[in-house]
């Protein structure tokens, strides 16, 4: 028997390659005889670059950048030939901040402008940009400062970094290299389709997530149909509405502002990109995951996409994850998912928190019964 383990990144704990080695030690003893091929994923959240270099696509690259409060962080980023992939959680992510230091309506994408200027001037006229595990709500006008535009009040000083910064913008100037963009394509890589603003947008649904209250989340929505305003006036591109453009805290709108940009689902992208379809078609069985599975799991994140991808061929899709929401039967046989298993139906949170790739393991190994029927 052949099993492609595919997992995407259980957030905030095991990135994908991690993950998919902790499966595989259970499917060791699960399923001594079997071929077991490794295959991470990413949706272009966290390991897009994992699931890039495991492939031996180009070589990896660092870069010391200012970090989402602007700390200073070591980014990775990966260059083969002249396209570039840039995860942008290496620079402005989540990762960086515990609880107390969150900080919403400040925290910015400035970082990630750095490693695009960076990967202009390394010679990359593609450049791929991964959207997710964001810790900042700042619509991407960071990043467009960090690569050299300039962002001004209404008294031609430039504006305070974050969300809570854009209320003063007014003026948009570009940057002194900006010809070097006009031989640069950007793809944009999103997995979700909400856009900038209002009920959906990235204020709401998504600053809760970075720490924002009620308050702040006011005070970010605002502040982005500002910028959404300002952007349109000065820059001519229409952003407030755009699908996808709530991002990574509306990164994916700035990328599209300043950069002309591409806005696709990374999913698909990635399992394109990476000829996923190959090692599908090889396979009799594809395990996946992610550390929560529910709703938001079924509009552009990667383990859907590749059971999506699965079910084109006949292949039953097994789901790992941490916890799970989904309950409909007829759902999961529609996306090509023959069955999901949650780790804390057998394992204590604490535990699956507190030594993650290792109570993957156990949990699987617990769940002997249910692995066995797709064996």
């Amino acid at each position: 028997m052949k099993i492609l383990i595919a997992p995407n990144a259980f957030k905030g704990t095991l990135g994908p390659l991690e993950a998919a080695r902790a499966i595989a030690r259970a499917l060791k003893v699960l399923a001594p005889g079997a071929k077991l091929g490794l295959l991470p994923v990413s949706d272009g959240g966290d390991g897009l670059l994992e699931a890039f270099l495991f492939r031996g696509h180009g070589r990896c690259r660092t870069l010391t950048v200012p970090g989402p409060v602007l700390k200073p962080v070591r980014a990775n980023w990966v260059l083969m030939g002249t396209t570039a992939v840039i995860e942008m959680a290496e620079a402005s992510g989540l990762k960086y901040l515990s609880k107390r230091e969150l900080a919403p309506l400040d925290a910015t994408t400035f970082g990630v402008g750095r490693l695009i200027r960076a990967a202009v001037r390394a010679g990359a006229r593609t450049i791929i940009v991964g959207s997710g595990g964001s810790a900042s709500n700042d619509g991407g006008a960071g990043c467009a400062a960090g690569f050299g535009f300039r962002l001004l009040d209404k008294y031609g000083h430039p504006v305070p970094p974050g969300a809570k910064g854009l209320l003063k913008l007014e003026k948009i100037l570009p940057p002194a290299d900006a010809a070097s963009l006009a031989r640069v394509k950007i793809i944009a890589l999103t997995d979700v389709d909400n856009p900038l603003t209002g009920p959906r947008g990235s204020a709401r649904v998504y600053g809760p997530q970075k720490g924002a209250g009620p308050a702040d989340v006011a005070v970010m929505g605002k502040a982005l149909l500002h910028y959404a305003r300002v952007v349109e006036r000065e820059l001519g591109r229409e952003i407030k509405d755009l699908k996808g453009g709530a991002a990574a805290g509306g990164l994916g709108a700035g990328l599209y502002a300043f950069f002309g940009a591409k806005l696709t689902g990374g999913a698909d992208f990635t399992l394109k990109r990476l000829n996923f379809e190959a090692a599908v078609k090889r396979c009799d069985l594809v395990i996946t995951g992610e550390g929560r599975f529910d709703a938001q799991s079924f509009r552009g994140k990667a383990p859907v996409a590749l059971a999506r991808l699965a079910r084109r061929h006949n292949k039953p899709v097994l789901v790992i994850c941490g916890s799970t929401a989904v309950n409909d039967r007829r759902l999961l046989r529609l996306n090509g998912i023959s069955g999901v298993i949650a780790l804390d139906g057998s394992l204590p949170v604490p535990e699956l928190m507190a030594a993650p790739a290792r109570a993957l393991t156990k949990g699987l190994l617990l769940s002997r019964d249910k692995v066995s029927r797709f064996l």
